[in-house]
């Protein structure tokens, strides 16, 4: 499967490890196929560094942090009345879901090394 939703900006620590960061917000048919694409990443690496996913600074080889956010934009109606000083505030119909999920992935140098061979289309 290639990524086709997940992006990745890459950090570099001075010690030659770091971060890949990646955000995706679809509409809620995509959502199932962005989680798909964090499925895939996250078990490649355990996977490829079996057992070895702790904070590096606990001597672990890898990490990650994934947070998602469902959110509904309602647009609102908004005028000014110079006569009154005032504004007139309507709500509108609530617009389309969005999911937004964040994967944060990094760890030492051979973790981005393979990371960066294994998704090079996903990186920038």
């Amino acid at each position: 499967m290639t990524l086709q939703y997940l992006v990745f900006d890459h950090s570099e620590d001075t010690e030659g490890g770091g971060v890949f960061d990646a955000m995706a917000s679809t509409g809620p048919q995509q959502a199932p196929a962005v989680l798909a694409e964090v499925a895939q990443v996250l078990d490649w690496a355990h996977a490829t560094f079996p057992g070895q996913r702790a904070p590096i600074e606990e001597g672990g080889e890898w990490d990650f942090d994934l947070q998602a956010v469902q959110e509904v934009a309602t647009p609102q109606r908004i005028d000014y009345d110079v006569d009154r000083r005032a504004f007139d505030v309507r709500p509108g119909t609530p617009g389309l879901t969005r999911h937004t999920v964040t994967l944060s992935i990094g760890g030492t140098g051979a973790f981005c090394e393979a990371f960066r061979s294994r998704f090079a289309a996903a990186l920038p």
